[in-house]
């Protein structure tokens, strides 16, 4: 239901200056949305491949690591364990997606292969196995977080958009539009009314002008 306004010329120029912002404002956001649910269909994409292979190699080295732990106890496995293979060193930006601030996370390790921090002395070839793909399984981790946190992001700022959208093209334009509907209808009222009036008042000058005329004839007939 729209809210009555004052039924004036400057009102109606008002509201269709709002109308027009509020048409425009109402396709930008929509291109917007569109253009951020395209990105995020990407990043979904490639977060789902990030995840099965991140998942993957993860198993795989739960079991070697299991495996390692069944030959030497899990006492000599974290003896060995004490010094990290490989620092995570990493850097941690933001760039801007549709309006939408998201982190970069880049890997600034060493590309070589990981050193392993222990002696092979009285370790297992499957711990030492599983501590390398797990080192080499870090930039994949760091990428995968980073993609997962601008999916999160994205569809929150996607909702409102959405939001937003629908706020305008079924609420803020509709009501608009019967309003100026409502003052355009009254202003063709008061200009209608206006034209009776004077067309009256025109009728009742003639008349006059009638009857004035008739009394001077008759006034002269008698003389």
């Amino acid at each position: 239901m729209a809210v009555r306004v004052n039924p004036t010329r400057m009102e109606l120029t008002r509201l269709k200056k709002r109308l027009t912002t509020a048409v425009r404002g109402h396709k930008l956001l929509k291109d917007k949305r569109d253009e951020m649910v395209r990105q995020f269909i990407i990043l979904i994409r490639r977060n789902y491949d990030l995840r099965l292979e991140v998942e993957k190699a993860v198993e795989a080295v739960s079991t070697r690591f299991s495996l390692a732990k069944a030959q030497m106890g899990a006492l000599r496995i974290s003896e060995a364990l004490l010094y990290p293979a490989r620092a995570a060193v990493y850097d941690v930006g933001e760039r801007n997606v549709m309006s939408v601030n998201v982190p970069t996370i880049c890997y600034t390790g060493s590309d070589e292969s990981t050193d392993i921090p222990y002696a092979f002395t009285f370790t297992s070839s499957a711990l030492d196995n599983a501590v390398m793909e797990l080192s080499e399984l870090l930039p994949k981790l760091l990428e995968l977080a980073e993609v997962e946190k601008t999916c999160n992001l994205l569809a929150d700022e996607i909702e409102k958009t959405r939001r937003r959208v629908n706020a305008l093209e079924y609420v803020m334009i509709p009501e608009v539009e019967e309003n100026i509907k409502y003052i355009t209808m009254k202003l063709e009222e008061n200009d209608r009314a206006s034209l009776v009036r004077l067309m009256k008042a025109k009728e009742m000058m003639a008349a006059a002008a009638e009857k004035a005329d008739r009394e001077k004839m008759a006034a002269a007939g008698n003389l």
